[in-house]
């Protein structure tokens, strides 16, 4: 039983390694964002956030290769083509002398680096199922969530102390230690009796599986809007807290403390969710974070920011809410298409991605002097979240009555 309980604990935190070097390479950034700028030639703010938002996208359209080539031939593989990408990509943004190249080694590090996050879900539901599965994936949240608490603070330092190329070869470092990890302890999970064979046609064969899921497509949706508004956080927190706030060294520690409001409620629903389940703690957590969107908008619609204590405080209960949805919005779109579950990761991860990137470049550019409109966004994709709730609570009381 102890030997069980320690391997689960080494799985968990091992998962939680995979996904972290993702946050990593998105966070330990930011502080370097406006010198990275100016060392490829730009200075619009818009243009670094795109160093981010970028990444992103290369994380949501990865998934489309190492998704159906891991539900083929296994899980571990793929992991190690993400590594071997992942050095290359940041050897190139080592040596970018433009935007342009900076631009694609960071899409390049996004779509390596989307095998090991990936893979690791695929992993997760090889082994576990139903609410089980969404306490495993809380804990592996929680640990994962460690990373961009430190991340900005180890960039600062790295920065301030030997150069912003320095952050990349950091990250290849700790990417290697991870790989040799994952490839000494961590056995396959996709037996070779539920392979399926790599076709021409297996996107669409699974397309059109997903689609059979009502629940599946809805709360795929659901995390686009949710993802789509905290990528806007992620990209223009440097600018609010830099810029607007004049607060460059307080930065890392604020972006800290704002990661350890999700952390804890990450943490706590790996308890509430056996006890109120995905679909009561989703709603409730979307109508908080509807709820304090709109008293933001209403206190400070003048367009002024408020003093930063009021501003975290709402950041802090924005993100409260945020912790319960990421994990739980995935499980419960997962849950339906296990039999699939490379490709089903791969696909709700592109939708959401593909949702997330241009809703955060809208909001963004909006997001120069003020921090309303962020405010104004995460209002906006609560609604039409809670909108799609709606549906699919009144879509299901429809089949019951049937």
């Amino acid at each position: 039983m102890l030997k069980k309980r320690s391997s689960q604990i080494e799985f968990v935190a091992l998962m939680a390694s995979l996904m972290s070097i993702a946050a990593l390479a998105l966070d330990a950034l930011l502080p370097a964002l406006d010198i990275i700028g100016l060392a490829v030639g730009t200075t619009d703010a818009a243009d670094n956030q795109l160093l981010i938002i970028l990444f992103f996208f290369g994380l949501g359209i990865g998934p489309l290769l190492f998704g159906p080539v891991s539900d083929s031939i296994g899980r571990k593989p793929v992991v190690y083509m993400g590594f071997a990408m992942f050095i290359i990509a940041s050897l190139l943004c080592v040596y970018a002398n433009s935007l342009e190249m900076m631009i694609a080694g960071r899409i390049l590090q996004g779509i390596a680096l989307s095998a090991p996050r990936t893979i690791s879900i695929a992993m997760i539901r090889d082994s576990f199922s139903g609410d089980y599965m969404a306490r495993i994936m809380s804990f592996v949240t929680v640990v994962f969530i460690l990373v961009p608490i430190i991340a900005p603070a180890s960039g600062k330092y790295i920065l301030d102390n030997y150069n912003w190329q320095s952050i990349f070869l950091a990250q290849v470092f700790f990417s290697i230690l991870v790989a040799f990890w994952f490839w000494r302890r961590q056995p396959e999970t996709l037996l070779k009796v539920h392979r399926t064979p790599l076709t021409g046609h297996l996107f669409t064969d699974g397309l059109k599986e997903l689609m059979k899921h009502r629940d599946t497509i809805a709360y795929t949706l659901i995390s686009g809007f949710i993802v789509g508004s905290f990528l806007v956080y992620l990209s223009t927190s440097q600018q609010i807290f830099q810029h607007q706030y004049d607060m460059k060294d307080e930065f890392p520690y604020i972006f800290a403390g704002l990661a350890l409001t999700i952390g804890s409620a990450i943490f706590l629903n790996g308890t509430l969710v056996l006890r109120l389940g995905m679909r009561r703690l989703i709603t409730i957590s979307m109508v908080l974070f509807f709820a304090i969107s709109l008293l933001y908008v209403i206190f400070f619609n003048n367009g002024d920011n408020p003093r930063v204590g009021f501003l975290l405080l709402f950041f802090g209960l924005q993100f409260f809410a945020i912790g319960f949805l990421f994990g739980n919005l995935r499980a419960i779109a997962m849950e339906p298409v296990g039999h699939i579950a490379g490709m089903a990761a791969a696909i709700t991860g592109l939708v959401s991605t593909l949702m997330a990137v241009p809703i955060s470049m809208l909001i963004g550019r909006y997001v120069t002097d003020s921090a309303l409109p962020l405010f104004i966004g995460f209002l906006v994709c609560s609604s039409i979240s809670l909108g799609i709730l709606g549906y699919i609570e009144l879509s299901e009381n429809s089949r019951k009555k049937l």
